[in-house]
């Protein structure tokens, strides 16, 4: 997906103010750099990834005048942002990576712990997917209210969808903390 593209998709669910975010499981930073560029110049994004290699070219930079944090962490082993302390994010972004974690209760748990009361968790998933070695396990939007009402957030509500080239449609959630 284009940087332009992922912008578009997260636009309706990413209110455009000075804030603190967290990008979770953010790759090579496509949807890291969509946010920044819905984000007021001063906010920052922890932009999470197991991978230090993809978030090498994140690291220490600025996009768009806001400040990127590169943390190299593995989300299924509790993550530590630095100097993040409970209840101070504004916004949380998860795209395109629940479905790799067999268990999603706990990092969602830890989600909720770090968003200050009315903080936004925005998750990408595909929906209509079955599980194969790239979705191994799928989270249809159906299965959210469940899952996240469990870990102390509101009933999520869909702010977009649109066709996966890879099949089934992607869509954007919206859950505040509660």
């Amino acid at each position: 997906m284009k940087i332009d593209d992922a912008r578009a998709l997260i636009a309706g669910a990413v209110p455009r103010r000075a804030s603190v975010w967290a990008d979770l499981g953010a790759g090579d930073g496509t949807f890291t750099q969509a946010l920044a560029r819905l984000l007021e110049p001063g906010s920052r994004i922890y932009a999470v990834d197991r991978d230090r290699a993809a978030l090498a070219a994140l690291e220490n930079s600025r996009l768009h005048g806001v400040a990127v944090i590169a943390v190299e962490a593995d989300l299924t082993r509790g993550v530590v942002l630095p100097g993040v302390v409970p209840a101070t994010l504004d916004g949380v972004l998860i795209a395109n990576t629940l479905h790799f974690l067999s268990q999603p209760a706990a990092l969602l748990t830890q989600v909720k712990d770090w968003l200050r009361p009315g903080g936004r968790l925005v998750i990408i998933e595909y929906d209509g997917r079955r599980p194969s070695r790239w979705v191994p396990y799928p989270l249809p939007s159906t299965a959210l209210p469940e899952l996240l009402t469990r870990a102390g957030f509101a009933a999520p509500t869909i702010t977009a969808t649109r066709p996966s080239r890879y099949g089934g449609t992607l869509y954007v959630a919206v859950a505040e903390r509660a």
